[in-house]
C-alpha cells in the first residue's frame, strides 16, 4: 500500500488506516477472534496505521488491539485519544475533560492497556470548553518532551482552536468525519485551515458509518444494541432521504463495476494527498474491499458525478444527537 505523510513533523502512514472502534464499541456483533484476524490481515495488506481511543468500551478496544499491535511495534503507528472522560472505574460520564492532570492519567492508562512505552499519535478527542486549549496543549507538549508521545492530534476542533493549539505545539493531524455523506469541513474552514498550516487530515467514518456501502437498507438492518439507531441520520424520518443518496452512489458504482463503498472511499482518497481515511471494520471481507479502493483512480468526470450525486449538505439529519453535536466544532 502506498504511503502518505501527515503534517510537517515526518509522520508517514499507509494511505488507509484501520478504525478499530467498531471491534468492541458502538456497533453490534462483537467477535474478538475475527477482529484479531482482521488486524493481522490488515498488517499483511500493508496497513500500518491503527486508530483506537480510551473511551471505546471504555478501555476494551485498547485492550483488544494492544496485544496484536505491540508484536509489530516497530512497523505500526498507533493512534489513541483522550478527552471524553472515563472514570477510574471505567465508566463514561458524558463530559469532556482537557485538564492537564486528567490527560496525564489518561495517557498512562492507554500505555498500560496497549502494552507500549509510547503512543505514536495522541489526539485530544474533544475540546473542553472550560479549559483553555493552551493549557491542555502545554501539558501535551510535555508528554512529547518526555518521549511518551511522538505526535499530537486534535479531533473535531474549530479553525481558531486549531490555530491556538498549533501555536503551542505543532499539530500533526486533525481528525474529523469526512465522506460523501459529511462534507462540513469543506465549508466551515477546517480543511482550508489544516492545509494552510501543514497539518494532516484523518477522515473518520469515510463510509458514512456503513451507510455508503449500500448494505443497510433500513433501520431494521441494525441490531437493537447498535448505537447507530440513536443517530439522526439513521432515524426513519431521515433514512429514506439518505437511502436515495446512497442509491445515486450505487448507480455510479455499478457503472464502474465496483462496490458503492469502494467508490465512496476512492472519492475521499482523491481529495488530497494530505488526507488519510480510516474506514472501520472488524471483518476481513470488508477490509479487503476497502483496501482495493486504493487501486482505483477516479477520473475528473467520475469525481464530478460523485460530487453532484452527493453534494455538500445533502445528507438528512445531524451527525450526532443534540448532546453530541454540542461537542464538535469548538
Amino acid at each position: 500500500m502506498r504511503k502518505r505523510t501527515l503534517g510537517s513533523q515526518g509522520l508517514t502512514v499507509s494511505e488507509q488506516g484501520l478504525g478499530c472502534m467498531g471491534m468492541s464499541f458502538s456497533y453490534a456483533g462483537r467477535d474478538d477472534a475475527e477482529s484479531v484476524r482482521t488486524l493481522e490481515r490488515a498488517l499483511e495488506l500493508g496497513i500500518d496505521f491503527f486508530d483506537t481511543a480510551d473511551m471505546y468500551g471504555p478501555w476494551t478496544n485498547e485492550e483488544l488491539v494492544g496485544p496484536v499491535l505491540r508484536r509489530h511495534r516497530d512497523q505500526v503507528v498507533i493512534a489513541t485519544k483522550f478527552g471524553n472522560e472515563v472514570t477510574p472505574e471505567g465508566k463514561l460520564i458524558g463530559q469532556v475533560n482537557g485538564r492537564p492532570e486528567y490527560l496525564r492519567q489518561a495517557l498512562e492508562g492507554s500505555l498500560r492497556r496497549l502494552g507500549v512505552d509510547h503512543v505514536d499519535l495522541y489526539y485530544q478527542h474533544r475540546v473542553d470548553p472550560d479549559v483553555p486549549i493552551e493549557e491542555t496543549w502545554g501539558a501535551l507538549a510535555e508528554l512529547v518532551d518526555a518521549g511518551k508521545v511522538r505526535h499530537l492530534g486534535i479531533s473535531e476542533a474549530a479553525p481558531q482552536t486549531i490555530r491556538r493549539a498549533h501555536a503551542v505545539h505543532p499539530i500533526t493531524a486533525l481528525q474529523s468525519e469526512y465522506s460523501l455523506f459529511t462534507r462540513d469541513v469543506e465549508e466551515d474552514g477546517v480543511l482550508a485551515t489544516v492545509r494552510e498550516l501543514g497539518i494532516g487530515f484523518v477522515a473518520y467514518s469515510p463510509l458514512g458509518r456503513g451507510f455508503l456501502t449500500g448494505a443497510i437498507r433500513g433501520p431494521q438492518d441494525l441490531a437493537e444494541d447498535d448505537r447507530r439507531r440513536n443517530l439522526p441520520r439513521f432515524q426513519q424520518e431521515n433514512f429514506d432521504a439518505n437511502l436515495a443518496l446512497v442509491e445515486r452512489v450505487r448507480s455510479l458504482a455499478g457503472a464502474r463495476g465496483v462496490a458503492p463503498g469502494q467508490l465512496a472511499l476512492a472519492w475521499v482518497l482523491a481529495q488530497g494527498d494530505g488526507i488519510v481515511p480510516i474506514p472501520g471494520t472488524k471483518r476481513r471481507t470488508y477490509l479487503g474491499e476497502n483496501v482495493a479502493a486504493s487501486d482505483m483512480a477516479l477520473t475528473p468526470t467520475e469525481l464530478d458525478e460523485l460530487s453532484r450525486a452527493a453534494p455538500r449538505g445533502a445528507a438528512a439529519g445531524e451527525r450526532y444527537p443534540a448532546d453530541g453535536m454540542r461537542r464538535v466544532g469548538l
